[in-house]
């Protein structure tokens, strides 16, 4: 059993073990849910790719073409030697 204290603050460390086997990076998100008999459930909240499918998306907004993408990520990243 792996246990973790609780500062005077109201933080915790989670042990590296478990921090291991979830892949839980600074940063990360956990959700806590409560359940009956005093029952915590911590999950991390993950992104993936395909969840932020469409985030982006604003039907007002006019599309832009291949070539005015391409123009922009160069003139982005554009090195200017002069």
């Amino acid at each position: 059993m792996l246990i973790a204290t609780i500062s005077n603050k109201g933080k915790i460390t989670i042990p590296k073990e478990v921090r291991d086997m979830l892949g839980l990076h600074s940063g990360d998100k956990l959700e806590f849910s409560c359940k009956k008999g005093g029952k915590l459930i911590v999950r991390p909240l993950k992104k993936k790719v395909d969840d932020l499918y469409g985030k982006l998306f604003k039907p007002e907004r006019e599309p832009l073409s291949t070539e005015a993408i391409n123009d922009a990520i160069r003139s982005r990243f554009s090195v200017n030697t002069h």
